[in-house]
């Protein structure tokens, strides 16, 4: 199969994860795994807005510093950012300095609290959960939008959101457990295929 390394430790990956130690953690540990819970969910949405553009290693490894400068993404918090958090943001070396994007990031804050009357950002994203989807044989079958991320883009761009297109929004689909991306082959597709679930952090 293409697509796929096999580690020193005898496991074989999606090939991705074995560039860097950090790449081979979060592909063990979090992609692909289900996660649940509004303040979760508003940071993958928050990191994958931000990573537009950039390498996602760059976000992962700026992690724990987008954390502590946006509330731990509580999004009640981040959404009463006022101008001195904005310049605060724009001078914190610890993240991503995108005024855009950090706009967006508070912008949004007060969008997850609006769902709130419809059920919360939870139910929402999951109910764009495409109701059968097989894991990718190979990089070739790969996709960078499905009908389901165009469709959730959509809801949160009239909910109120930013930065939040159909490529971002399944990029976000993956990293959240809706779609399970992990190559056939990869010894993670078969632990997901059990339907492990739980917020992650």
């Amino acid at each position: 199969m293409t697509g796929l390394s096999t580690g020193a430790d005898g496991l074989t990956r999606c090939a991705w994860a074995g560039a860097t130690p950090d790449y081979l953690v979060y592909h063990d540990n979090e992609w692909g795994v289900p996660v649940h819970g509004e303040q979760a969910l508003y940071e993958r949405l928050t990191l994958e807005a931000f990573q537009s553009g950039l390498s996602w290693l760059t976000i992962l490894r700026k992690r724990e510093a987008f954390r502590a400068a946006f509330a731990g993404f509580d999004a009640e918090v981040v959404a009463r950012f006022d101008e001195r958090d904005r310049e605060r943001l724009m001078a914190d070396a610890g993240i991503v300095r995108n005024r855009l994007k950090v706009d967006a990031a508070i912008r949004n804050a007060a969008a997850v609290l609006a769902l709130r009357e419809q059920g919360g950002l939870d139910a929402f994203i999951w109910s764009h959960a495409p109701a059968d989807h097989q894991p990718p044989r190979s990089v070739a079958e790969l996709r960078a939008t499905s009908p389901e991320s165009i469709a959730l883009a959509k809801g949160l761009k009239k909910a109120g959101f930013v930065f939040v297109g159909p490529t971002t929004m399944y990029a976000a689909m993956q990293a959240c457990g809706l779609v399970d991306d992990h190559l056939a082959g990869c010894h993670r597709a078969a632990v997901l295929g059990s339907g492990t679930a739980g917020e992650r952090s």
